[in-house]
């Protein structure tokens, strides 16, 4: 807990982060300015030393700021009350970009930061990831219907392909520049119906066994 930073009006708060994201998410760690985020924050780079005693410990701030507000996005969302699998996956995915809409350049952010090679924030980086992923496993399969599914299917190689897929089309993304919600969400809507076609149980399947 920031206590120094907690005490700042809303407005100041959301400058800061509003700013950290923006010089995070188009550099690497390492050449990433604290004096370009201090500037666009609209506040001195001694008084953002104040609230953050180094980069590191903005940047983890930031890291930490994207999974508190995810979370929360999702239980709003109401992504983990669905008996269906795919119901949750619209939700969550509506949730997340609902969250990059409000941050445009968290998303960015997020991606850039999975990738972070830098020892002073990569190695913490991805034992978070490492947590949130078996976090988001077991909240997926929680009081999941599974008769819903095509028979002996495996979920959590299931699980690892949407992942690795959705991975690869953020690192797509970041690649050419730009994190479009509303084309994502068009792309995930495709995405999400295919990925049901294939792996959900079809109508009268298995009727009369």
């Amino acid at each position: 807990m920031n206590e120094k930073f907690s005490a700042l009006p809303k407005e100041k708060q959301q400058a800061i982060l509003r700013a950290g994201y923006r010089v995070f998410s188009q550099n690497s760690y390492k050449k990433s300015p604290m004096q370009e985020i201090a500037e666009e924050a609209g506040i001195s780079k001694s008084l953002l030393f104040y609230y953050f005693r180094n980069k590191r410990a903005l940047y983890l701030y930031l890291w930490d700021h994207c999974a508190r507000v995810t979370i929360s996005g999702l239980k709003e969302h109401g992504c983990y009350g669905q008996a269906d699998f795919f119901e949750r996956l619209l939700r969550g995915m509506r949730a997340k970009l609902a969250i990059m809409r409000q941050y445009p350049e968290m998303g960015r952010f997020v991606v850039r930061a999975f990738y972070e090679k830098d020892p002073q924030v990569g190695p913490v980086i991805r034992r978070s990831v490492k947590r949130y992923k078996a976090f988001r496993e077991e909240a997926l399969f929680a009081n999941l219907d599974r008769s819903r599914f095509a028979d002996g299917l495996d979920l959590s190689m299931m699980i690892r392909e949407m992942y690795l897929a959705s991975e690869g089309y953020l690192w797509e993304m970041l690649q050419q520049g730009s994190l479009d919600p509303e084309k994502m969400e068009r792309d995930f809507l495709q995405l999400i119906g295919f990925w049901r076609s294939v792996y959900e149980k079809k109508e009268g399947e298995n009727e009369g066994h």
